[in-house]
């Protein structure tokens, strides 16, 4: 193609802290140019997380985003159009999903310029919206049962109760599937409108949060989990514990307030074997991306989408995203 930055794009941006969807602006600015080790991709759907708009509230302002103004979004699927002059493994033409920095962002927009170190080639089997539906939510759910609760994915490692909170969300919906490559009973919970969904996924059992025994967290089958993946907010540490193993472990995939870090740290200095596990941050890992999308492929991993919408009503979606009650991701494709 002609030179990048020659040319402009549709972008999507905001300019300050605040204001929701509200604050968003469509605007042209040019292409970016790929660095030695980047690609510049053009953006075939871009999927939207929580942590995008917590972001632009001010969640974590002491970092991000670096400065303004600021195109959000990370988790992209596109095709190569140009490569930096370091890469090896990514050829123009390729069709990939790809990571992108938070502090940078950039999905937001017709084109994008990705690190090769957080990309992937996407085989065919996988459609885009589908690819860029996995980065955030389906790494998330898998450093959650992998590295913090220790779950192997495989039908040879320990049977293992699990609980998975919030099951019908972005990272529910995938941390259910993955949970149930492994040798697990997985117990789940959900609104009653998404109940046959998340028993569709795999999940043995299935509660409506808003019952009492929702509530309570107690499996019908009266099993005492022995890792949670708590994917909801909003849920102390007393409900949690009855229902936990002797050695159980509930993984925070939200760790945003005081109470949550007050029994993180009361847990270890009393030696609890009964353990809460807050995830402050994603380790983002290439092969662990690739091996997600291996699992789409072979069709042992799906994406489920809430809901789709053009560059052109992206605050629409940022609205969708911030109301909580999405069934799955919601995608954005220019």
């Amino acid at each position: 193609m002609a030179s990048a930055t020659s040319r402009l794009m549709k972008a999507v941006l905001y300019e300050a802290y605040g204001g929701g969807s509200a604050a968003l602006k469509h605007v042209e600015v040019p292409i970016p140019g790929p660095k030695d080790d980047e690609v510049l991709l053009k953006v075939e759907a871009v999927s939207l997380n929580p942590f995008d708009w917590k972001i632009q509230k001010g969640v974590v302002r002491l970092f991000l985003p670096r400065n303004f103004p600021h195109i959000p979004c990370t988790d992209v699927a596109g095709e190569v159009l140009e490569v930096g002059a370091r890469v090896k493994g990514l050829k123009a033409g390729d069709k990939v999903v790809t990571f992108l920095n938070h502090a940078t962002g950039g999905g937001l927009a017709e084109y994008v310029v990705a690190k090769e170190s957080s990309t992937v080639v996407r085989p065919p089997e996988v459609t885009a919206a589908d690819g860029a539906a996995l980065p955030v939510a389906a790494l998330t759910a898998h450093q959650a049962l992998t590295q913090a609760a220790g779950i192997k994915l495989d039908a040879n490692g320990p049977q293992s109760n699990i609980l998975i909170t919030a099951a019908s969300g972005g990272v529910g919906h995938y941390a259910v599937q993955l949970a149930k490559l492994g040798n697990t009973h997985v117990t789940a919970t959900c609104g009653a409108r998404n109940i046959e969904f998340v028993k569709s996924l795999g999940a043995d059992e299935v509660i409506d949060y808003k019952t009492s025994e929702g509530a309570a967290l107690k499996s019908p089958s009266g099993k005492k989990y022995d890792a949670v993946i708590h994917c909801a907010t909003g849920i102390p540490w007393s409900v949690f514990e009855p229902n936990l193993s002797s050695t159980g472990k509930v993984v925070d995939i939200t760790p945003a307030n005081a109470s949550t870090v007050m029994t993180f740290a009361i847990k270890k200095l009393t030696f609890s074997k009964k353990k809460l596990v807050p995830m402050w941050s994603m380790s983002f890992k290439n092969e662990n991306l690739g091996y997600v999308v291996n699992l789409m492929k072979e069709g042992k991993v799906k994406s489920t989408i809430d809901s789709r919408y053009p560059l052109s009503k992206a605050e629409e979606a940022w609205a969708k995203s911030m109301d909580g009650h999405a069934t799955g991701k919601i995608i954005v494709q220019p």
